[in-house]
């Protein structure tokens, strides 16, 4: 399903992505907690970079004019009600930090300590489905660009 020249932990970072937002996208939080746990075990910066740069992506494609503070308290907004429909123990602080780390308002490396890394995760997938559903589109290819840009990034030489 993924490139073959992806190196295993990405291939396992995409699979795992791809299936705790399908169980997302279907409220099956017992699918979505086998997903996390999967993607909980994996490297927690490249999981972030991945699922933050899908962010990006899926922001810029929905506001093309540009994003007001509006757009993104819909989306947090949003998130937040759908998410706790299911997963009743979501952190609106995390889904906060999550967007504003992946857009660059707040400093990503400065975690809120009373956030666990894996509530920082659940947040982060939870925008993403419903930046997904807003744009109508599946994860996949958003994945792909995604990882093809971190690579990208990593091959540049910087002067």
């Amino acid at each position: 399903m993924w490139p073959d020249h992806w190196p295993k932990t990405t291939q396992r970072i995409a699979s795992a992505t791809d299936a705790a937002l399908t169980a997302a996208s279907a409220g099956a939080s017992d699918l979505f907690g086998d997903a996390l746990d999967d993607l909980a075990g994996l490297p927690y910066e490249t999981v972030t970079a991945v699922h933050a740069g899908m962010m990006r992506e899926l922001f810029e494609e929905l506001h093309p004019d540009g994003l007001t503070g509006e757009d993104v308290q819909a989306v947090l907004t949003r998130a937040v009600r759908d998410g706790v429909r299911w997963l009743p123990s979501i952190q609106p602080d995390a889904v906060v930090a999550v967007v504003t780390g992946a857009l660059g308002v707040q400093d990503v490396e400065a975690t809120d300590p009373r956030i666990a890394p894996e509530q920082y995760l659940t947040a982060g997938l939870l925008v993403l489905t419903d930046l997904l559903a807003a744009r109508k589109v599946a994860p996949g290819p958003c994945l792909r660009r995604a990882i093809a840009e971190i690579e990208r990034s990593e091959t540049m030489e910087m002067p």
